[in-house]
């Protein structure tokens, strides 16, 4: 393998500019850059990480905490943050904490021991164990939130308008001409499920139907929305609104299980827009988040800071109403198309 020595000479420049090319591109021109990159790919030269690290006191590793590894929408967030960290010079560590705190703390120790660089959650709690490093650096913490977003936790965060998101899904059941509409939330703990069910009520309010929903509290996950669906559709209700798109996945079995037809009898909206939400039966009208990007997004907000960056306090990414068929006109007939909302310039991915 070459040495560093060798990556320099064939490129025509010093060591000390292939080690920024590789540690710090945007110090260095792109021409420059371009040159040692050719060099380095085709010669298989390898950085020693583990050398590096000594000299500068850098693991150069981040450390991506999900509440749950198994939810799908989690390995699209972590797939964007790993090619954000790779072209950054860094390898994310991918810890599954369960929910649980105990885990969350015990996964935080390793920025406290200096095992990672920084730190990315995507729950709703900053681990009690990094609080002292918070009060004591402040903006300058190497920590940073995705996913959700609340201004107590004191970090960068990059997230979606979950409020208006929910709103909009709302909007469009009312617009289809549904009244009884069922919701089934997240964990009220989580901020953005309360955000998400702050903006559904609010369009409620708006269309004159508060006391029309009717609001169940679900975890995520679609067993209990199978659950709870049953319930909602004992009361009458025309439309179901689900703040994820695996809730709508059980909503849908449900639906299945009650003898009736989505969206000829009852109506389903989820939230995500998962890979697999557009070959649901039947397709599922959803709001996609960029999942990809909000990974990529926060690992930028990170890398900035562990480079003396001024820290973005937030980013709100944008979301987009998806309409497949699992919505339609109550009453709707077999195989009835979709209502399309009108065009908003404000939505949409950039």
């Amino acid at each position: 393998m070459p040495t560093i020595i060798e990556v320099a000479a064939l490129a025509g420049v010093s060591t000390a500019t292939v080690s920024r090319v590789l540690s710090r591109p945007e110090q260095v021109s792109e021409d420059t850059r371009r040159r040692v990159l050719e060099v380095v790919r085709t010669s298989g030269y390898a950085p020693n990480v583990a050398a590096r690290s000594l000299r500068t006191l850098r693991a150069a590793k981040v450390l991506l905490t999900v509440p749950d590894i198994s939810n799908a929408f989690f390995a699209s967030v972590i797939r964007g943050a790993e090619e954000a960290a790779r072209d950054a010079g860094y390898s994310v560590v991918v810890g599954d904490t369960r929910h649980d705190p105990e885990v969350e703390d015990q996964y935080a120790e390793m920025l406290s021991r200096r095992e990672v660089d920084g730190l990315i959650f995507l729950g709703h709690r900053l681990p009690a164990s990094l609080q002292p490093l918070l009060s004591r650096k402040g903006a300058a913490a190497p920590i940073v939130n995705g996913c959700e977003y609340s201004a107590d936790l004191g970090v960068p965060s990059v997230h979606i308008d979950n409020a208006a998101a929910s709103a909009e899904a709302v909007e469009h059941l009312v617009g289809l001409g549904h009244r009884e509409i069922g919701i089934v939330t997240g964990p009220q703990a989580s901020p953005i499920s309360r955000d998400r069910l702050a903006g559904a009520i609010d369009a409620a309010d708006r269309a004159g139907l508060r006391e029309s929903l009717h609001i169940r509290v679900g975890d995520y996950a679609a067993g209990s929305a199978f659950v709870h669906v049953r319930s909602l559709l004992a009361e009458g209700v025309t439309a179901i609104f689900c703040f994820s798109d695996e809730m709508a996945m059980g909503a849908l079995s449900a639906i299945r299980e009650a003898g009736l037809s989505c969206p000829e009898d009852v109506s389903v909206v989820g939230f995500d827009d998962l890979p697999l939400a557009r070959y649901f039966q039947p397709p599922l009208t959803t709001i996609a988040q960029p999942k990809g990007m909000i990974g990529r997004r926060a690992v930028e907000l990170l890398v900035g800071i562990l480079r003396g960056g001024s820290p973005v306090r937030q980013v709100t990414l944008r979301h987009e109403l998806v309409v497949r068929h699992s919505t339609a006109i109550p009453g709707a007939t077999h195989g009835a198309r979709p209502r399309q909302p009108e065009p908003n310039p404000a939505r949409g991915f950039p």
